[in-house]
This record gives C-alpha cells, structure tokens and sequence, in this order.
C-alpha cells in the first residue's frame, strides 16, 4: 500500500507544494508545483487563496499526513510576519481536514537529505534527484523545497523502507561529507 506525504514551502506570494509516495520501498514525486499569488495586490485575498487551494489539493490527493517547512529568518519584520501567516494558512487548510500536519525548520530539512544543515539549494536538488523518480518537467526552487520537507517528514518518522525507528542523521559540514554521506547511506541513493 503505498504512503502519502504531502509536503508545502509557504511563501506569500508562491507557495510550493509536493506530493511524495513511498510504495514497496521505492520513492516518487507527484504534483510537484507551486500557488502563484504575484498578481494579487491584497494579502488577506492571498491568504485565503492559499487556504482554498491547499484545501482543494489534499482532498484531492489524500495524503496520509502533511509537512511544512517553518519560516525561521530574515531582514525585513513585515515579510517574515507574512511568511508566518501563509504557514498558518496552510496549516488551517490542513487541520480543518483531519490530516496530521508536521513543522520542520529549514535546516533540519536540509540535513535530512545531505546530511548538512547549511547545503545549497542545488546540492538539496542534486540528492532528491538521486534518491526518487522526478516528474519530468524541470521542477521550481518552491515546488523543490517543498519536496524536501515531505521527504523530511519521512525521514523523521522512521517510514523509510526497512527503518523500524526514525534516524539519526549526523552533523557534517565538512567538504568531504557528501562522499561520506552517500557511503554512509546507501539506500538513500537512487540507482540508474
């Protein structure tokens, strides 16, 4: 039976989304893509534009449970504020439908697929690519993170094939950590 993670990196005004389904130990993205709000002037309408479509896509997909990347930084107060909202939005959107939802911090998202909390963004894209078949279009920095923290709620709940508790994930930001990382880490590796 195959599981469902639901993951969204909330923005206000492109919120990423993606759908990761583990079945019989092999991993897929579906619906990887994002909630384009740029044209839209007022932010309550934005909010509540978020609610509805987040809404409309879990019923849709009916994932098992759902994960949100949690805005934790940034210069401006007014924006991180707006970040804030958006999450909650996506988080009301969730919970009003009975769907477990989980937080992760952006770091932790990070290490949970290289193994380094402070990886680029294209070294967390390089690893997705290499741990699950991808739809074929070339996805967005959102609809990727997005992705990311699904496979991090994986990844902490122990739902990896052949895991019978979560795993640790050790700290290494050294340059040589992804050769460590993939050595240490076989079967997060996807094999042509």
């Amino acid at each position: 039976m195959a599981h469902k993670i639901f993951g969204i990196d909330p923005g206000s005004r492109t919120t990423g989304y993606a759908l990761l389904i583990e079945e019989n130990g092999s991993y897929r993205a579906e619906v990887c893509d994002v909630i384009r709000m740029d044209k839209m002037d007022d932010h309550n309408e934005r909010l509540q534009f978020i609610f509805d479509e987040i809404s409309k896509l879990v019923k849709e997909h009916k994932p098992d449970q759902c994960a949100v990347e949690t805005p934790v930084y940034g210069v401006d107060p007014l924006a991180m504020l707006k970040l804030g909202r958006a999450q909650a939005a996506a988080i009301l959107a969730i919970t009003n439908l009975g769907v477990p939802v989980s937080e992760y911090y952006p770091k932790a998202v990070k290490k949970a697929i290289t193994g380094n909390g402070n990886a680029s963004k294209k070294q967390v894209a390089f690893m997705l690519d290499r741990m699950m078949k991808l739809p074929d279009h070339k996805l967005s920095d959102d609809a990727t993170d997005a992705l990311a923290v699904a496979w991090c709620h994986h990844t902490k709940t122990g739902k990896i094939a052949g895991a019978s508790s979560p795993q640790k994930m050790h700290q290494n930001n050294s340059k040589s950590g992804w050769a460590s990382f993939v050595a240490n880490n076989p079967d997060r590796v996807k094999k042509h």
